[in-house]
């Protein structure tokens, strides 16, 4: 490898760990939450959804977005609260999670705002609380530190687990059978 290969390899590799320190920051009432950008693939003014029948009450919907059908969930439901009011700040958020085949899907979630992408480096983000906090502790990937505030880093991976999201929604249809597999 000449020199000027090894410089491109260190930039674009420095490039991607920046990547990995920059979160997009979005409010869902009064808290502060925060996914990696390497999870998002877009955001979207809220539209009308498709209601699908029998879901969970965190599943609001599926939106057609460039033809497929996409999942939205309501975060607020999702975490145990109410739904979210919808106002003009309200917006999708499309990320890309792995699902149970350990294939890219993408998942919708509704957001009461979007704020801004920021740059949290490793060393202001602390621990998830073992408790105390008003969602699940394997929800949280941290706690990063944002100007005297601290602000929720998201687990995507668990937030929006497509299985146990299906387990739920086998549940409230009143099927055992996705259960039993």
């Amino acid at each position: 490898m000449n020199q000027v290969q090894r410089q491109q390899e260190v930039v674009r590799l420095a490039d991607t760990s920046g990547d990995q320190n920059q979160y997009l920051t979005f409010q869902i009432g009064r808290e502060m939450f925060a996914v990696g950008i390497l999870h998002i693939r877009e955001i979207i003014e809220y539209g009308s959804l498709t209601t699908v029948p029998m879901m969970p009450r965190f599943v609001r919907g599926v939106i057609n977005l460039r033809g497929s059908v996409v999942p939205v969930i309501d975060l607020s439901a999702r975490f145990g609260r109410g739904e979210s009011a919808i106002n003009r700040r309200s917006c999708v958020v499309i990320l890309e999670v792995e699902s149970a085949d350990e294939s890219l899907q993408e998942i919708g979630v509704i957001v009461d705002a979007v704020s801004e992408v920021l740059e949290i480096p490793p060393a202001d983000i602390e621990p998830a609380p073992s408790f105390g906090a008003r969602i699940r502790a394997d929800f949280i990937a941290g706690m990063g530190k944002v100007q005297g505030q601290f602000v929720i880093l998201l687990d995507v991976q668990q937030a929006l687990n497509t299985r146990e999201m299906a387990e739920l929604a086998a549940i409230s249809d009143g099927h055992q059978d996705v259960l039993d597999h």
